[in-house]
C-alpha cells in the first residue's frame, strides 16, 4: 500500500498556468479543492493569475515565473513547491509556445525556443516531479500534447516535432513509472479557443464557437483523476465535436 492510499490527492502543479488550458486546468484544481502551484514566463503574467485567482480561492493557489527552458530554474521550483507542501500528487506540463512558417523559413532561435519550451521543459519538470512521486508509489502526470502530434501540416515543422516528441516522450515515461504506481497521460487536444496561434488565420473568423474550450481539457483533467488506480488511459485523443465544414 501506498504512502498516500486513502488519502485526498491535492497537490498539484500546472505549468503554463497563467492563461489559455493551463489556466483553466488550474481553477478547475482548486474547485475541487487542491492546492495548486502555477509557474509561467512572465512575471506579469503570473502576478495577474494570482492576484485573480488569490481573490477566489485564498492560499490555495501559488505561483513563480519560471522559464521552463532553464533546468535549474525548474528544479528550485520543484524544490520550492516541496518547502511549502510535503509531496506532488498531479503534474500538468502545459507551457508551450509556437512559431510557424515554412521549414526553410524558420530561424534556428525559433526552432530552438519551441522545442525547449514544448519538450525541453516538459522532460525538465517531469524529471524533478517522478522520483517524488515514485516516493508515494503515486501520482500522475499530464503532459498537454496537441493533435498536431499525430498529424502534420505545412508551416508546423517546430511544433509538430515537439508535439510528436512529447508524445513519445510521455509514452516512454508512463512505462517507466507506472511499475512504481505514477501514471502518465498525454492528452492532445485539437483546435483549442485559446488565442494561442493563427497559422490557419482563424483570428479573421468571427465564429469560435466549434473549437473546445480550456474548461473542455480540464475537465478531462479531472475525469482522469477519478479513474481507479488499476487503470491508464495513457493516450486521448480530443476534437471539436462540429468542427466547420
Amino acid at each position: 500500500m501506498s504512502e498516500n492510499e486513502g488519502q485526498p490527492r491535492n497537490r498539484a502543479i500546472v505549468t503554463g498556468g497563467s492563461r489559455g488550458i493551463g489556466r483553466g486546468i488550474a481553477e478547475a484544481l482548486l474547485g475541487q479543492g487542491w492546492r495548486v502551484f502555477l509557474c509561467s514566463r512572465s512575471e506579469g503574467s503570473i502576478a495577474e493569475a494570482l492576484h485573480e485567482l488569490g481573490g477566489r480561492f485564498g492560499g490555495a493557489v501559488a505561483g513563480r515565473a519560471v522559464d521552463v527552458r532553464n533546468q535549474e530554474a525548474v528544479d528550485a521550483f520543484v524544490a520550492w513547491v516541496l518547502g511549502e507542501v510535503e509531496g506532488i500528487d498531479c503534474l500538468v506540463n502545459n507551457a508551450g509556445l509556437g512559431r510557424f512558417g515554412p521549414v526553410d523559413e524558420l530561424t534556428g532561435e525559433q526552432w530552438r525556443e519551441v522545442l525547449q519550451t514544448n519538450l525541453d521543459g516538459a522532460f525538465y519538470f517531469l524529471h524533478a516531479v517522478a522520483p517524488v512521486m515514485k516516493r508515494q508509489g503515486d501520482g500522475w502526470i499530464f503532459n498537454i500534447a496537441s493533435l498536431a502530434g499525430k498529424n502534420p501540416f505545412a508551416g508546423g515543422a517546430a511544433y509538430n516535432a515537439s508535439k510528436f516528441g512529447l508524445i513519445g516522450l510521455s509514452e516512454a515515461a508512463m512505462l517507466d513509472l507506472r511499475k512504481h504506481g505514477v501514471r502518465v497521460s498525454a492528452i492532445l487536444p485539437g483546435s483549442v479557443d485559446t488565442g494561442f496561434a493563427d497559422r490557419d488565420q482563424r483570428s479573421e473568423r468571427k465564429d469560435h464557437g466549434w473549437m473546445l474550450r480550456p474548461e473542455d481539457v480540464a475537465a478531462m483533467v479531472l475525469h482522469l483523476l477519478s479513474y481507479p488506480s488499476r487503470a491508464l488511459p495513457s493516450l486521448v485523443e480530443m476534437r471539436p465535436s462540429r468542427p466547420p465544414k
